[in-house]
């Protein structure tokens, strides 16, 4: 069964209020790109907080508008999401992928599990894990750190049966760094080469989401159950990167032979 897939590789926002109103777009967007499910780079709304760059503090309450604005926008374009958020509990604050079906209703959360080190004292680590579905399509979330240096984190979802895992990621230029013009460049650091062998180890897809950046070492990116790369989105430009997956290719072969 062949379903569509859109991921969008969207500039970082001016402000929170500008992260929901670009997020609605692209659900439009996806939903008339005929996307079953549309995913967001990493806490896109409100947007990532960079340790040492200013954010106003978490906002249960903004995020629970924010979260019903996106929810509608959902609901109308007949599409899923994979929002990549915030989520505060008992004033805690956990980087998050939030899960929303076609009609709008949520069908639970992904928080970020392993902190990159630098993200601690601005996040609070997640706990467990969990998979997702939209119609045909069983999916897990690996978020940014986790899936790059921990494939342990694709695994879990693809031995439990997962076509695809999404990522969403945040990664932007760096003064003097390398700008790649393809995709997994051996000149470039070892990130992109990471999305083929979390497809391939596992014998599924990942689909990779970043934020638009002029310069950015890493871009939105699919690859297959083989290792071998779907499509991938320009660097540096905004707009969604739409592919379709035959998700009886998603076998999890060699995640299920995989002994511990």
């Amino acid at each position: 069964m062949q379903v569509r897939l859109a991921l969008a590789n969207l500039r970082v926002a001016a402000s929170r209020e500008e992260s929901v109103e670009l997020a609605e777009a692209a659900i439009d967007e996806a939903g008339r790109c005929g996307a079953l499910v549309v995913c967001f780079p990493e806490c896109y709304v409100p947007g990532y907080r960079v340790p040492g760059i200013h954010m106003a503090p978490p906002d249960a309450e903004f995020l629970r508008s924010a979260h019903a604005r996106i929810r509608a926008a959902a609901a109308q374009a007949a599409t899923g999401v994979v929002l990549g958020t915030e989520r505060v509990d008992g004033g805690n604050c956990f980087a998050t992928a939030l899960v929303i079906l076609p009609d709008g209703s949520v069908a639970g959360c992904q928080d970020k599990v392993q902190l990159d080190p630098s993200e601690d004292g601005v996040y609070c680590p997640g706990s467990e894990r969990h998979l997702f579905q939209i119609g045909p399509l069983r999916f897990g979330v690996a978020i940014c750190h986790e899936a790059w240096r921990y494939p342990e984190t694709v695994r879990w979802a693809a031995r439990r049966g997962a076509h695809v895992v999404f990522h969403p990621h945040f990664h932007l230029a760096k003064p003097g760094g390398y700008r790649p013009a393809t995709f997994a460049d051996p000149a470039n650091t070892f990130h992109e080469k990471a999305v083929l062998c979390r497809a391939a180890e596992n014998s599924i897809f990942f689909a990779t989401v970043n934020y638009a950046e002029d310069g950015s070492p890493t871009t939105s990116a699919i690859a297959g159950p083989d290792g071998v790369l779907l499509a991938f989105q320009p660097y540096g430009e905004e707009g969604l990167l739409v592919a379709d997956i035959e998700l009886e290719e998603a076998t999890g072969l060699l995640a299920a032979r995989c002994r511990y």
